[in-house]
């Protein structure tokens, strides 16, 4: 039974496991997962210096959009984001505290930042390894705040340009609220739909919101312009709340430690680690647990880590296209060149950082199960394949990724494989494989 669940732990939990990970934790699975959520680990000094900070990635944004680029010359913001990818790829790959990392993309995912708006390309990988990644094992409101107010965020919802109308900047530019962060915040972030909040919370959170921007021309990751801050007191949920910088934090506080919010973070989470139609004892286990503890992520993991569904339920989950790159490049070390590793995850339907909307990629099997998508996936299987230079041996491999998970049919299948290439090909493409 522990090899069983070294295998739920590593797969379901981590990002797949690497080359005799299950035979290292195979006497203490869920001691192996505790461990991790202990404390979040300094990013490597390689991984640090390829990711610019924010107000770095900032400027290269900002001097980019200034200056024209000479024909043929390299655009510097797609030049940091794929040296930021490429790192964030190789760590993901070689980590040792697998948990750590899918939990830092997962709320990724739930605060969205997408390359696709904004000009935000140079500052996503900031946004998740020194904004979000830090804080998934402490209070939400803590990962809230620094999600939000990372220049990212305020450019990609596009609350940098959001002015106040009776502000003096309102006034004279006879310009006026953007609610998208606002709303997205309500929507996505916290309370969601179920917590009933109206188009007058909305609106009344924007105009707390505005003023908060980012710096230029002197670029600053995050700057509060009183100018173009709506005056005097709103009122959100029913709660008043005085102009000026501090009730955004206080606002973007109360709906961090809100009862509707823990119970929409539960939902996501129970959904993302154990089944696309989450059990209810489970949920309703780890909002009491947010709850409690005034909405520690951490805690909730260790709850949810604790709770049998995640144990007794099959693996259903289908992985992500990246969460499948990564399954694969941490089974195989596959010598894959830096570029080739980062468009993997493109080809096979999910850019880094690029989700299509601010509600990030889904979380459902359905959502990647089409043909042509599992195809894109064993072809690429093929690919990875084809690169080793001496492939393991099919067996060993099929152990070592799915343990007593592997089915009798993809056994049979890997055993009777006509080349040792072939079989590799089959445990990459198995169905067992794609789930998590």
């Amino acid at each position: 039974m522990s090899r069983r669940d070294a295998a739920i732990a590593a797969i379901r939990f981590g990002l797949g496991p690497a080359p005799a990970e299950l035979a290292a934790l195979g006497a203490d699975p869920r001691g192996w997962l505790a461990a991790q959520l202990e404390s979040v680990p300094a990013p490597p000094a390689a991984l640090d210096a390829a990711v610019p900070d924010a107000a770095a990635a900032l400027q290269i944004t900002l001097d980019a959009q200034r200056n024209r680029r000479p024909p043929g010359t390299p655009n510097p913001i797609e030049m940091s984001y794929r040296a930021a990818m490429t790192a964030l790829t190789g760590h993901w790959c070689t980590t040792e505290a697998p948990l750590v990392e899918h939990l830092a993309l997962f709320w990724s995912n739930h605060l969205t930042v997408s390359r696709r708006g904004g000009n935000t390309a140079a500052m996503v990988a900031d946004h998740h390894l020194r904004a979000v990644r830090p804080h998934v094992l402490g209070p939400f409101r803590d990962l809230l705040l620094a999600a939000i107010r990372h220049p990212a965020m305020l450019r990609y919802l596009d609350n940098a340009a959001s002015i106040g109308p009776n502000s003096p900047s309102g006034q004279r530019r006879q310009r006026g609220l953007n609610e998208n962060l606002a709303r997205e915040i309500l929507e996505l972030h916290t309370l969601s739909p179920a917590g009933g909040y109206s188009q007058a919370d909305v609106t009344a959170l924007a105009a707390i919101l505005t003023g908060w921007g980012t710096g230029t021309p002197d670029p600053a990751p995050f700057v509060f312009r009183p100018r173009t801050h709506e005056p005097g007191p709103k009122t959100l949920l029913g709660r008043v709340f005085a102009e000026g910088e501090l009730a955004g934090i206080e606002a973007l506080t109360m709906l961090a430690r809100h009862p509707a919010t823990y119970r929409f973070l539960a939902t996501k989470l129970v959904r993302h680690f154990v089944a696309d139609q989450p059990p209810e004892p489970a949920v309703a286990a780890v909002a009491r647990r947010l709850a409690e503890t005034d909405g520690h992520l951490g805690a909730a993991m260790r709850t949810l880590i604790a709770r049998p569904e995640p144990w007794a339920i099959p693996l259903g989950k289908l992985r992500t296209p990246t969460e499948y790159v990564i399954a694969v490049l941490r089974a195989t070390g596959a010598p894959l060149p830096p570029r080739a590793r980062v468009d993997a995850h493109a080809a096979l339907g999910q850019s880094l950082f690029a989700a299509p909307a601010p509600d990030g990629w889904p979380d459902v099997a359905e959502a990647w199960a089409a043909p042509e998508a599992i195809l894109r996936r064993i072809d690429w299987a093929g690919v990875v394949a084809a690169r080793l230079a001496t492939p393991p041996d099919p067996r060993l491999l099929l152990d070592e990724t799915l343990g007593p998970l592997a089915d009798a049919a993809t056994m049979r299948a890997v055993v009777g494989a006509p080349t040792v290439r072939e079989g590799v090909l089959l445990v990459l493409a198995a169905p067992g494989f794609q789930r998590r």
